[in-house]
């Protein structure tokens, strides 16, 4: 399916009027997509036709937008290896990672439609000769904000659940991952989708800030960096009239205590905090042991398995663990980060470092923060993992919930003691217990407290975001049979 670097507006592919933008294979250095981001009257004209194309799509009714939302699940099944390609390619993650991505935006369409009617739909019930009656509408015009880390399967998450609802959709992607957002779109046009119900733009910050302020855009579903969050949330201060659900990032804390099974412990460490090259907001970024002797051998083992993580082109034969990063920029983002928890007082273990593979590739990194001078409270979005060495249980929990973040957890222990103090002391929406904190099931809600988010605009509950509950009550006459007070005495 050839890629064309436009716009997508009303059901028409047109040239963009606005600033050139290029994306980049990050692990050859190559363009793979080149077009134009939209101007400022294209992205006022996007909005207007939103508007009229979520009117046509919210009269078909649910199970004529349904069958339209199933036709995309089977273009993605016929697709489902060209869109892992571009993936990889675009985001610089091993093929693998890649075929999975691609696998989810397929299982979230049965996923998204038993949210639907599980968490929205019509609910009936009789009280008193009254039917009341709880219904659900849709929104408007919704604008997604998409991230290059999971450029299909993210803003997937969102825009399913907004058109199953009845919304109509406007999505902007990251400027890094503009050919995924081209291709999925594609495959919504050779569905059947009616003109103006979905539309692509390409821009950059100043875009999706004149998009969302619109006074005709009801809401924004974004994933992203927590900086571009706290900005959204600045520019919709005071419109409580607009959904602004978002899904940001986390400083996760992974717990390992009393983990008898060294080698299998680490190795779920190492998952948590390097898979996709550690650019997954789930990733770990601190790791909490104890100070005893089987700390230290889990500690020498995770160092260990790290230093030798196969590492390549995304597309190698065999496939590695990690590719590259999705930039020279995120590369070098990592290593100043790096660089300055050991300036706290960091005691580096395993040093990321830049590798001759080409720019945008970097090694994993460990480094033990226990005797920093200062702990630092910042998601470093890469292969670094921080270490903190404890001496009670207690304290490795307060330690885990000692951030402004919230996303993920996890505890690694045969204990099962300590499962309960964990699940219910951790300060995280995802608590996992002898699992990766890295990844997460579709069918639960996805998305944290803090500075990690505001809402669950992605997973199962995204659907609640898409929809407003309506309230009935309803009579099969307009006949009152109770007189007024004081009626009889007149």
């Amino acid at each position: 399916m050839m890629l064309s670097g436009e716009l997508f507006i009303g059901g028409q592919w047109i040239e963009g009027r606005g600033n050139d933008l290029t994306s980049l294979d990050p692990a050859e250095q190559t363009s793979i997509w080149h077009g134009r981001m939209a101007d400022d009257e294209q992205a006022l004209d996007v909005v207007e036709v939103a508007v009229k194309g979520g009117q046509t799509w919210r009269a078909m009714g649910f199970e004529e937008r349904l069958s339209i939302v199933k036709s995309f699940e089977d273009q993605l099944r016929e697709n489902k290896d060209t869109l892992a390609l571009l993936i990889s390619r675009e985001t610089g993650k091993p093929f693998w990672d890649a075929a999975g991505e691609a696998a989810s935006m397929i299982g979230k369409i049965a996923i998204s439609v038993d949210a639907y009617h599980e968490r929205t739909g019509v609910r009936e019930t009789e009280a008193n000769g009254v039917t009341l009656v709880t219904r659900h509408h849709a929104h408007g015009v919704m604008v997604v904000l998409g991230p290059f880390n999971f450029p299909g399967h993210l803003p997937n998450g969102h825009i399913v659940p907004a058109l199953l609802a009845g919304n109509s959709v406007i999505f902007k992607p990251s400027e890094q991952t503009p050919a995924v957002a081209e291709l999925t779109i594609r495959l919504w046009e050779a569905a059947g989708l009616p003109k103006g119900v979905i539309n692509l733009v390409h821009g950059d910050a100043g875009t999706a800030r004149q998009l969302i302020s619109h006074d005709d855009v009801a809401g924004v579903l974004f994933t992203g960096g927590v900086k571009a969050g706290l900005s959204i949330h600045r520019d919709l201060a005071g419109h409580p009239d607009k959904i602004v659900a978002l899904e940001l990032g986390g400083n996760n804390p992974i717990v390992a205590w009393g983990a008898h099974d060294t080698l299998g412990a680490a190795r779920m460490i190492v998952r948590s905090a390097y898979l996709s090259g550690g650019q997954r907001c789930t990733c770990a970024r601190r790791l909490i042991v104890g100070k005893d002797e089987s700390s230290q051998n889990l500690m020498k083992k995770v160092v260990e398995l790290a230093g030798r993580l196969a590492i390549n082109h995304p597309r190698a034969d065999p496939n590695p663990f990690m590719g590259a990063l999705i930039s020279e920029h995120a590369r070098d983002s990592v290593l100043r980060g790096q660089a300055h928890l050991e300036g706290l007082g960091g005691d580096v273990l395993l040093k990321a470092g830049a590798m001759d593979l080409g720019p945008a590739f970097v090694s994993p990194g460990i480094i033990d923060m226990s005797n920093a001078a200062a702990a630092s409270d910042d998601e470093i979005f890469g292969p670094l993992l921080q270490v903190y060495q404890v001496d009670e249980f207690e304290e490795a929990v307060a330690l885990a919930n000692n951030t402004r973040f919230g996303l993920a957890s996890a505890l690694l222990s045969d204990d099962s003691s300590l499962f309960e103090p964990f699940l219910n002391q951790s300060r995280a929406g995802i608590v996992n217990i002898n699992q990766p904190t890295a990844g997460a099931s579709g069918r639960a809600p996805f998305g944290g407290i803090g500075l990690s988010g505001n809402h669950r605009p992605a997973g199962y509950y995204a659907a609640d975001y898409c929809a407003y509950p309506r309230a009935s009550m309803v009579r099969s006459n307009a006949s009152d049979e109770t007189p007024l007070p004081g009626e009889q005495d007149r």
